[in-house]
């Protein structure tokens, strides 16, 4: 589960993907299976969530990593790489961005 907390040296990755409301269902379940099949299982992850907005045409996908190079070996592996492929079939673009937390409210 990710814990949002600016006391934590996790790595935190908010990715965004930009498709059309027809192609929504079907990248959600990419991403579904991408993460029940194979990123969860990858050294270093800790948790992550995935958000639809209203129209369809835009999923949120938030993870974090216990370092960076967990989430970069991940992400170089064969296995995503080809899962990647098929992804970005799906949508019009998306990007992956590093941050730290600055300040958590609860």
């Amino acid at each position: 589960m990710p814990k949002i907390s600016e006391a934590s040296d996790y790595q935190t990755v908010i990715t965004t993907f930009e498709m059309t409301p027809g192609t929504c269902l079907d990248l959600l379940e990419e991403l579904k299976d991408a993460y029940r099949e194979f990123i969860q299982h990858q050294p270093g992850f800790i948790g992550a969530g995935l958000h639809v907005n209203d129209a369809q045409t835009r999923i949120a996908n938030y993870s974090q990593w216990r370092q960076r190079e967990d989430f970069l070996a991940m992400l170089r592996s064969d296995e995503m790489r080809e899962r990647n492929r098929r992804i970005h079939a799906l949508c019009k673009s998306f990007e992956p961005v590093m941050y730290d937390v600055a300040e958590s409210f609860a």
